[in-house]
């Protein structure tokens, strides 16, 4: 059977994994996950993620979860838009998360990238997910 939301499946594979205290987690791979996940790099929220090719034209991705005096870095991840419902937003009305202590993922022209960087490249988009 497919399946309908992949960057869900992968959020909640992230979330599962540091609530089980797993230093790191696999997921099928793709484009979408691989430009999610280099966002999620950048802010300092994941150690890391490679992309290994385990059988051919099979990819997936290995997440390496970062934890911060025992406790996950990641306190709270969750989805947006969804299949379901897609939003979008504005320069003007992009939402803060925890007053800015937290991060929106958003897909936009310039490619998938943070809140911040979206306001300095003054472009908006669909919102993918919120991690806190």
């Amino acid at each position: 059977m497919a399946m309908t939301d992949p960057l869900g499946d992968m959020l909640t594979r992230i979330r599962n994994g540091q609530t089980a205290k797993k230093n790191a987690v696999v997921s099928p791979a793709s484009k979408l996950r691989s430009c999610v996940l280099d966002v999620l790099q950048r802010e300092g929220f994941i150690r890391g993620y490679s992309e290994q090719e385990i059988r051919p034209g099979i990819r997936e991705l290995r997440i390496e979860l970062k934890y911060h005096e025992g406790q996950p870095v990641i306190r709270e991840i969750s989805r947006v838009s969804k299949p379901g419902r897609r939003v979008y937003s504005k320069i003007k009305d992009l939402p803060r998360v925890y007053n800015g202590l937290g991060v929106s993922i958003l897909s936009t022209p310039r490619g998938v990238i943070s809140d911040a960087e979206a306001r300095d490249a003054h472009v908006g988009g669909e919102v993918l997910c919120k991690v806190f």
